[in-house]
């Protein structure tokens, strides 16, 4: 069997090229290292660290309470996990919406600080100054329409966006803007799946469809939607690939009762003691450690992690 050749760091050319190629982009979330690694493994395109991160990593109902603060911590945890997919960050509600140079100010600490490889904000017209600012200074831009989350409270919640003529009309031209803004890239969110598919043959820039069909140059997903993990959680344009919830609930619940039952640890989870050598024992070596089972060793698995 012949390995498949390392992968090559995904980066905005390549992504422009998935669209000319007619190859559909793989976008997925992620907020920490551990499962960037999992990510990472497969074929995905682009990694992004979505300010969702306010509703399933901190727990809030909306993304609008998330500092840049929040999106480098998280974007550092990706970095660091991350080799081959590209990495975009969200600029967070008020990050890029005062000025132009505050957007500047604060994609500049996002790409700095947090490792970012490009940053995605949401918004049509009213944001062109913002991304002709960022991409002059060399920030790649993401751009993001449709069923906006930061604007969640102006829409009256999270609504389905652009179904009457006159709404597809200016998405249609706001499109067109961010776009000839520099946009590299742009998602489609919550929209008629009609209208995407028309603005997405309308564009040379590649579009990521997020509840908005099949006619997109690509789609995404929040990782945790995806795998299942909140029962609560179930929209139309979600599908799960698996149901990890119970999976996750079960082992939580059988740790549970052997910690109770004193099943766990067992003999194979147990250190030795070393014996002491007696006086005639010479230079004969102490006894060592049994090995665990699964290590190999008496090292823990990860630094940091179980006794040294």
């Amino acid at each position: 069997m012949v390995a498949s050749p390392p992968r090559k760091p995904v980066t905005v050319p390549d992504i422009h090229a998935r669209k000319r190629d007619g190859v559909p982009i793989v976008m997925i979330t992620a907020y920490d290292a551990t499962f960037t690694r999992l990510v990472d493994a497969c074929d995905v395109d682009i990694v992004l660290v979505g300010d969702s991160l306010g509703m399933v990593m901190q727990g809030r109902d909306h993304t609008l309470e998330v500092t840049v603060d929040d999106m480098i911590y998280h974007a550092r945890c990706v970095r660091r996990a991350l080799r081959c997919a590209h990495m975009t960050v969200d600029m967070p509600f008020m990050s890029y919406q005062v000025s132009p140079e505050k957007a500047l100010e604060n994609a500049g600490r996002l790409v700095k600080e947090g490792g970012a490889a490009s940053v995605k904000l949401e918004g049509g017209a009213r944001v062109v100054p913002a991304i002709e600012a960022l991409v002059a200074a060399g920030i790649p831009v993401m751009g993001h329409l449709g069923l906006t989350p930061q604007s969640v409270h102006a829409f009256g919640g999270f609504k389905v966006q652009a179904r009457e003529e006159a709404e597809a009309q200016r998405l249609r031209e706001e499109a067109l803007m961010l776009q000839d803004a520099g946009c590299f890239s742009m998602v489609l969110e919550g929209i008629p799946a009609p209208l995407a598919t028309e603005v997405s043959a309308s564009l040379s820039i590649p579009t990521i469809g997020i509840g908005a069909g099949n006619g997109c140059d690509g789609q995404v997903l929040v990782m945790q939607d995806l795998l299942g993990l909140d029962d609560n959680f179930k929209p139309k344009f979600v599908k799960r690939y698996a149901e990890l919830a119970d999976t996750v609930r079960d082992a939580f619940s059988e740790y549970a009762r052997e910690v109770r039952s004193r099943a766990f640890p067992g003999k194979e989870h147990t250190f030795k003691a070393k014996k002491r050598k007696s006086k005639d024992a010479g230079l004969r070596p102490v006894d060592e450690p049994e090995a665990g089972p699964s290590s190999g060793s008496d090292e823990p698995r990860r630094r940091g992690y179980g006794p040294a």
